[in-house]
């Protein structure tokens, strides 16, 4: 994935793979990133987590870097899936974000059309990201793709703490309260 794409003749934007010298940029952008999605103290990850997981020995994400004249201008982190009804690999947009003041000049638009690429040449069947419910210009530009939203799905989490109980058989029930995980005779856990 290291080729390098003009989008417009009229100005000199590429699209291109990201590098581990991108990284402190990568940064920025995802903290810029939580900035406008109002969580601006969400961010925990350092350079060195995104020097392992996406330039490191395994790699977990994959990210394009929009440049206009030569200038970082946004970015899109993704990584792969897998649709089992489909039976093929589809891509997942984690983020995309693109600098405030560079805005409506296409960026956006060219790191998608490149993503879209990626996926067709990878096999995969969709792809698929997430949008804030208040966040109505992003909303917008998706409709105006083609995106689809899928109303009746709801996004489920689990965060650290929870991961841990779960790992540990340990459960909550509505209200918040702790129950451990029954087992069956041969130690298998049972809700």
């Amino acid at each position: 994935m290291a080729s390098v794409t003009t989008y417009n003749v009229q100005m000199p934007l590429s699209i291109r793979a990201a590098t581990a010298g991108d990284v402190s940029q990568i940064l920025a952008f995802i903290k810029a990133l939580a900035v406008y999605e109002r969580e601006p103290d969400a961010v925990k990850t350092t350079e060195e987590d995104l020097l392992r997981d996406g330039f490191g020995q395994r790699q977990y994400f994959e990210c394009l870097m929009a440049e206009l004249d030569g200038r970082a201008a946004g970015f899109a982190l993704f990584f792969f899936t897998y649709g089992t009804w489909a039976g093929r690999p589809g891509l997942f947009l984690e983020d995309l974000f693109v600098e405030p003041e560079l805005r409506g000049q296409g960026i956006g638009k060219a790191l998608l059309k490149r993503l879209a690429e990626i996926a067709l040449e990878r096999g995969c069947s969709k792809m698929k990201w997430e949008v804030l419910d208040w966040n109505q210009p992003a909303i917008d530009f998706y409709n105006s793709l083609g995106g689809e939203f899928l109303d009746d799905w709801r996004i489920v989490r689990l965060g650290r703490d929870a991961m841990s109980r779960l790992a540990k058989g340990e459960a909550l029930v509505p209200g918040g309260t702790e129950r451990p995980f029954a087992s069956t005779e041969n130690g298998e856990a049972v809700e």
